[in-house]
């Protein structure tokens, strides 16, 4: 079974970070920084966890059930129940890397605890920031995809205790990626499509929040994502800790999460789905997993890729993919949005650290850009439709996180302070997170004219400071003059 850590590292919480287009290359060097600290003082193998979770019968459990779903969505699409389970990876690449399953032979009648449960160690592996691109007020459902097109995903997720090596129930995940041209709803900026296109603010899809079950068990139904220049392709996943506050709209209120990290997938299976449209269409410079500037930090002993399997005989039937995040309890953090997304739509947040500049090198800044009016999935108002998602909220879920003493890393770890704040301190603090309507009196626009107001502000304080220090050193200087006039 595979695992990919709990965020760990203050430092790892920096607002700019490598995960999207626009970045510059000090915040490229700035991560890095971080995660190279963090790979050199911490330990990444959970592999105790593997027989205990095979002595308490979770991976044969896990197994059963996800060959049910494989099952289940191969009736839905009209496929072949008996057709072999077929994987985009040949065998001696599934050898050559740390991450791929050695199986040969499968076919419909191979047992699913032999096919389902992945490898026999469990993996940490230290992931980065929630980046500038997620949106707060998303709405909880299991389907993300909306109007969108693409290959079909279906993910399922455990989330497991890495210190009782028991899964951790009714936690909500939440997920979010671009589409298959490289393009991310819910926001607007400099790389991510047409940057001048307001509407974008508006724009859900690929973006919502699902609660696990009494396994640990999350489910997602979205389409395979695309890639933009300089990353390999890639999921956000974040998990929300107990004071998140189900509303009566089906969104979340409370911005503390105990995990944020990024799933990949093989080189194999991206190069089967970039043959396809729409993704074929997608003129961005790509990416391979080799050369990507966060998953190539990984060491052998540690691996974030996605486990999966196709529905059919070609890639565009699509793909049953399952993971597992190994949780560490703790501590917990808040994280700024981007945005916040309001019924009336998206407002974005001036304060986010987002930063502009121009397209990435070598991209077109308008390749993708959402079209067409605002998707129908946009927040309900008025009761929960029945049928919705469970919506009581469990198990408090955080984790351990751990400044590196690394003297490299202290301005970085001084530089994230300002967007970290401890749990305890924001639970002392009322919520200011979406619920339904634009908090009252206030604005995309007001927001903006205050942050620019504080700027201004900051700037006059400055200039003062720098006058009062003139006048000291003059003083001094006049004071030693009227000295050497004495002598």
């Amino acid at each position: 079974m595979k695992f990919i850590s709990a965020l760990a590292g203050a430092a790892l919480l920096a607002q700019q970070s490598t995960a999207h287009p626009g970045d510059s290359p000090e915040e490229h060097a700035r991560e890095i920084a971080q995660r190279r600290d963090y790979l050199s003082t911490h330990k990444r193998s959970l592999a105790h966890c593997a027989d205990t979770l095979k002595a308490r019968g979770n991976d044969l459990a896990m197994a059963h059930r996800r060959s049910l779903e494989v099952k289940k969505m191969r009736t839905k699409r009209a496929i072949d129940e008996k057709k072999n389970y077929l994987r985009a990876r040949d065998v001696d690449t599934v050898l050559a890397t740390s991450h791929a399953s050695n199986l040969t032979g499968i076919t419909a009648d191979t047992d699913p605890s032999v096919l389902f449960t992945g490898n026999n160690s469990c993996i940490l592996t230290p992931e980065v920031t929630q980046g500038p691109y997620w949106v707060q007020g998303e709405l909880i459902r299991e389907d993300v995809t909306e109007d969108q097109e693409g290959v079909p995903l279906h993910l399922d997720i455990q989330v497991i205790d890495v210190n009782t090596c028991e899964p951790v129930p009714s936690v909500y995940i939440e997920l979010w990626h671009c589409n298959s041209t490289g393009v991310y709803s819910g926001v607007v900026a400099s790389g991510n499509g047409d940057s001048s296109d307001e509407t974008n603010l508006d724009n859900t899809f690929l973006r919502g929040i699902n609660q696990a079950d009494e396994s640990g068990v999350v489910q997602f139904d979205t389409l395979f994502p695309g890639h933009y220049t300089g990353r390999a392709t890639h999921i956000h996943v974040m998990t929300h800790t107990l004071n998140a506050t189900v509303n009566a709209n089906n969104t979340l209120t409370g911005n503390s999460v105990s995990h944020v990290g990024q799933m990949f997938f093989d080189q194999d299976l991206i190069e089967l789905v970039d043959a396809v449209e729409p993704y074929a269409s997608n003129t961005q410079d790509i990416t391979e997993n080799a050369d990507d500037s966060i998953l190539s930090e990984e060491a052998s002993d540690v691996d974030p890729m996605v486990e999966y399997v196709l529905l059919g005989d070609d890639v565009s039937e699509g793909i049953f993919g399952w993971l597992a995040f190994g949780m560490d309890s703790g501590s917990s953090y808040d994280v700024t949005p981007a945005a916040n997304l309001y019924a009336e739509g998206g407002v974005a947040n001036a304060n986010s650290g987002m930063g502009g500049g121009g397209s990435p090198p070598g991209g077109n800044g308008t390749d993708g850009a959402p079209t067409g009016a605002v998707p129908s999935g946009a927040i309900p108002s008025g009761a929960i439709p029945s049928g919705a998602t469970n919506l009581a909220v469990g198990s408090t879920l955080t984790t351990v996180v751990s400044s590196s003493t690394a003297a490299s890393s202290s301005a970085v770890v001084s530089s994230a302070a300002s967007s970290v704040v401890s749990s305890a301190a924001a639970s002392a603090a009322p919520s200011k997170a979406p619920q339904g309507g634009k908090p009252q009196g206030q604005n995309g626009q007001g927001q903006q004219q205050q942050g620019q107001q504080q700027q201004q502000q900051g700037q006059q304080q400055q200039q003062q400071g720098q006058k009062q220090s003139q006048q000291q050193q003059q003083q001094q200087a006049q004071k030693q003059d009227n000295s050497h006039t004495h002598n």
